[in-house]
C-alpha cells in the first residue's frame, strides 16, 4: 500500500472523534442555533462545528492529513463538516472500506462561499466585479458641506461610508448622508455608538500665547516662511486653506492693509519680529513670517499700511489659552483623579525637587471600583504605559514604566487602557441611546463600540425592537473579553440580519497586548469565517498616506493584506482621496494572486526567460 495503514486508521479514527464531538455540540447548542435569523442557520451550525473541531488539539490530525498530500488549515472554515467528510472519505478509499451509511445534507465549499458573498452584499450593498473587497472611508466634518468630495470618493473607488456619533451633531449627520445619496442612493451609511469611552478629562488652561513656528530643516535653517492668518475674533481661515497660527486683531485697521503692508513687535521673549501681509481674503489677510515669535494678548504692533516713514499703533486681541500638556518620564509617578479636576503637569521648586505630581482626571469614573494595584495601564494608544500603584477612594496613583525618552505628552481627551482590569462597563450609553434613534431612521448599519458580552448584544437588540427598526450591525472588537466571548456574541447577533464584525486594531492590540495581536486577529478572521460573517480590517490603513500624503512600505503591506477581509476600513485625513485611490488599486492587484486566504497562482510572465 503506498500510504501506511496504521496511519490511515489513527487519522480516520481522529476524525470519527471530531466527527462525535460535531454532534454533541450540535446538541449542546440547539437553542442558540434555533434563535438566529433564518438566513443564519446553516451558518450557525457550521460555527458550532468549527468551535466543535477546535476543542481539540488538531496538530497531529493535520500533520497527518498534509502527508496525504492535503491540508485541513485551507480554506475549510468555512464548510467544516463537508471537510472532514472529505477527508474520511478519501481515507476509506485507501482503507478500501464501504461507506453504506447515507449522510445528512451539509454545507459544501460553493455554498459556503454564496453565503458570504450574500451576507458581504446584504450588509455593505453589491459591489462590481473589479474587486471582492469593499473599501468603506470615514467621513470628515467638511463632507457635509462638500458635495463635491463625498462624490470623488465614490468614484476613486468607496463602496459604503462611515459617520462616527463620537463628532459632530445630527445636523452634520443628515448633510453628510444627503450628500452622500445625491450621489449615490445606494451607498450604505455606517454609523458608529460612541459607546462608554475611557479617556483622559480636561486639563487645566496653559498660557495664553499664539506660537509662530516657520518649517526648518535639520540644520535649523528656514525652508517656509509661517503661513499666518490675520482676522477679526471668531474668523478662522476659509474651507480648505490652513494656517499654521491665526492672530485675532482689529477689522479696521486691518481692512486698510494691502499686499506688502508689515507690522514689527516685540515677543514675549523680547525678541523683534516683523509680519508682512501677503494676499486679501474676505474679510481677513494672508500674511507670513520668517521667524520664530510667541505672541500674547494685548502685544503692541507697529503697523506699517504703505511706507515706512506711516505708521500706527495697535495690539493683538484676546488670545485662546493654549492647551496645557503632562509630560511624562519613566519612573514618574501620575495621580488619576476620580472627580472632574482640571489636570496639571507636575510642579517643582525653584532647585526642581517635585512639589506636587502630575494629575489628569477619566471621563468613567466607575472604573474605579474593577482596578487593583498591580495591574497595568495605557494611555494615548499605548504611547505611554504605567502600572496601578495604589487605589484610593477618590484617585489612582500610578508609576509610569515606559515612555518617550524626551517625554510623553499627555493630553486631554486621551484613550486609557485597562487591559487587565475585569471592568463592568455597559456597551450603551444614553447618548448612545439618543443617537440610535437617528441611526435607525437615517442609515443602514449601527456599528457597536465596546460590545464585551452577548448582554451587550441583547440590549442593542431590545432597543432596537423598541425603535421596529430593520437595520444590519456591525460587532467592534477592541478588547480581551469581546475576543473571549467572539461565539456567543456572533450567535446572539445572528438573531439579527445582517451582521458584521470590526476587527478595531488599535485598542485590540493594546487591550491584548503587542506579542499576541497577531494571532486574536487571525482567529478572528477564522472565526468569522466560520460563521460566514464579513469581517472589516480597521485601524490605521494607509494612516501616513492618508494623512501626510506619502505612504510608509509597511502601510502598502498591510493594506495588501487586508484584502483577507470583506471589507477595509480607512480614515478621514487631508489625504483622503489618494488613500482611496492607491486601496483600490492595491486590492484590484491583490486579487489576482490571493483569493482570500488561499493563493492563486496566476501565469508568471517571465517563467521561460530564464
Amino acid at each position: 500500500m503506498l500510504f501506511n495503514e496504521e496511519k490511515l486508521k489513527e487519522i480516520n479514527s481522529q476524525i470519527d472523534l471530531t466527527l462525535n464531538r460535531i454532534n454533541e455540540y450540535e446538541e449542546t447548542y440547539k437553542t442558540q442555533i434555533e434563535n438566529v435569523h433564518p438566513k443564519y442557520k446553516k451558518s450557525a451550525k457550521n460555527l458550532i462545528h468549527y468551535l466543535a473541531l477546535r476543542s481539540f488539539e488538531n496538530n497531529f490530525l493535520q500533520e497527518k492529513i498534509h502527508n496525504l498530500g492535503f491540508n485541513i488549515t485551507s480554506s475549510n472554515e468555512s464548510s467544516v463538516l463537508y471537510s472532514l467528510l472529505l477527508f474520511k472519505a478519501m481515507v476509506h478509499n485507501l482503507l478500501k472500506i464501504e461507506d453504506i451509511k447515507e449522510l445528512e445534507p451539509f454545507l459544501t465549499n460553493n455554498i459556503s462561499k454564496q453565503l458570504i458573498k450574500n451576507n458581504a452584499n446584504a450588509l455593505f450593498g453589491n459591489i462590481g466585479d473589479s474587486r471582492s473587497t469593499r473599501i468603506m472611508v470615514t467621513q470628515p466634518s467638511s463632507a457635509a458641506d462638500d458635495k463635491d468630495f463625498t462624490k470623488n470618493l465614490l468614484n476613486l473607488g468607496m463602496d459604503c461610508a462611515r459617520i462616527n456619533c463620537a463628532h459632530d451633531d445630527k445636523i452634520v449627520w443628515k448633510e453628510i448622508i444627503d450628500n452622500i445619496r445625491h450621489s449615490k442612493k445606494d451607498c450604505k451609511i455606517m454609523m458608529d455608538l460612541g459607546g462608554p469611552k475611557l479617556r483622559t478629562g480636561k486639563m487645566n488652561p496653559g498660557h495664553k500665547v499664539i506660537h509662530i513656528k516657520p518649517k526648518r530643516n535639520s540644520l535649523g535653517q528656514t525652508t517656509a516662511k509661517a503661513k499666518i492668518w490675520l482676522a477679526p475674533y471668531g474668523i478662522l481661515p476659509p474651507k480648505n486653506s490652513k494656517a499654521d497660527a491665526i492672530i485675532p486683531v482689529n477689522k479696521k485697521w486691518l481692512k486698510k492693509t494691502r499686499k506688502g503692508s508689515y507690522f514689527t513687535f516685540t515677543d514675549s521673549r523680547g525678541k523683534k519680529c516683523k509680519i508682512t501681509i501677503d494676499a486679501k481674503e474676505d474679510l481677513g489677510r494672508w500674511a507670513s513670517c520668517k521667524k520664530t515669535a510667541f505672541v500674547t494678548t494685548g502685544t503692541q504692533l507697529t503697523v506699517f499700511l504703505e511706507k515706512k516713514s506711516t505708521s500706527e499703533i495697535h495690539t493683538v486681541h484676546e488670545v485662546l489659552p493654549l492647551e496645557e500638556v503632562i509630560f511624562l518620564f519613566e519612573g514618574d509617578l501620575l495621580r488619576l483623579d476620580k472627580e472632574p479636576i482640571l489636570g496639571e503637569p507636575t510642579k517643582h521648586d525653584k532647585d526642581g525637587n517635585v512639589l506636587e505630581i502630575a494629575h489628569i482626571s477619566c471621563t468613567l469614573p466607575q472604573v474605579f471600583e474593577n482596578v487593583r494595584a498591580g495591574e497595568p495601564i495605557y494611555f494615548d494608544d499605548g504611547k505611554i504605559e504605567g502600572t496601578i500603584i495604589e487605589n484610593n477612594t477618590d484617585h489612582l496613583l500610578i508609576k509610569i514604566t515606559s515612555a518617550k525618552k524626551k517625554g510623553g505628552k499627555l493630553r486631554a481627551d486621551k484613550g486609557i487602557n485597562l487591559p487587565k482590569s475585569s471592568l463592568k462597563i455597559n456597551g450603551l450609553t444614553e447618548k448612545d441611546k439618543i443617537d440610535l434613534q437617528f441611526i435607525a431612521k437615517y442609515a443602514d448599519t449601527v456599528n457597536f463600540s465596546f460590545v464585551n458580552s452577548k448582554k451587550d448584544v441583547e440590549d442593542l437588540l431590545n432597543e432596537l425592537k423598541k425603535l421596529n427598526a430593520a437595520i444590519g450591525i456591525i460587532l467592534k472588537i477592541e478588547t480581551q473579553e469581546a475576543f473571549r466571548n467572539l461565539p456567543s456574541i456572533l450567535l446572539k447577533a445572528m438573531e439579527n440580519y445582517p451582521i458584521g464584525v470590526m476587527i478595531a486594531r488599535g485598542d485590540l492590540a493594546i487591550e491584548t497586548g503587542w506579542k499576541n495581536f497577531a494571532i486574536i486577529q487571525e482567529e478572528i478572521l477564522r472565526i468569522c469565517t466560520a460563521a460566514h460573517i464579513p469581517d472589516i480590517w480597521a485601524t490605521q490603513v494607509l494612516e501616513n498616506l492618508a494623512k501626510k500624503g506619502i505612504p510608509t512600505r509597511a502601510e502598502i503591506t498591510d493594506a495588501a493584506v487586508s484584502q483577507r477581509a470583506e471589507c477595509v476600513m480607512l480614515n478621514k485625513g487631508p489625504y483622503i482621496e489618494n488613500a482611496v485611490k492607491m486601496l483600490d488599486r492595491i486590492l484590484c492587484k491583490m486579487q489576482s494572486i490571493q483569493n482570500k486566504e488561499m493563493s492563486l497562482l496566476p501565469k508568471l510572465e517571465f517563467a521561460k526567460d530564464l
